[in-house]
């Protein structure tokens, strides 16, 4: 099993940027693939962005919404995922949250806030 804790959410201006990070515990991080989804209030969870598992570099696929201005990346030696938002819309507000998947399981962080707004 694997725990997660996201963090570097908070309030930032339209165009600006922000790096989300998501630290694991438990073993065998590198096994999982990690995606970050996001809630906004009145909406259904949706996918932003997701990364493959692996050792190697792994590969990425994106929301349409946020291609060319979010990247995921991952650190498996540091068992931590990222999430580097830049040129950030006020439509980008929204809880983010965190997940680790491997086969049939499935595990959350708890999320983080983020706002966008003059």
């Amino acid at each position: 099993q694997v725990q997660l804790v996201e963090s570097g959410g908070g309030l930032v201006q339209p165009g600006g940027s922000l790096r989300l990070s998501c630290a694991a515990s438990g073993s065998a991080f590198s096994s999982y693939a990690m995606g970050w989804y996001r809630q906004a209030p009145g909406k259904q969870r949706e996918l932003v962005a997701a990364i493959s598992s692996g050792v190697s570099r792994g590969s990425t696929n994106y929301a349409d919404s946020v291609k060319g201005r979010f990247t995921i990346s991952r650190d498996n030696a540091k068992n931590t995922v990222y999430l580097q938002m830049n040129s950030l819309k006020p439509e980008d507000t929204a809880v983010y949250y965190c997940n680790a998947a491997r086969g049939s399981y499935s595990a959350w962080g708890q999320g983080t806030q983020v706002t966008v707004s003059s």
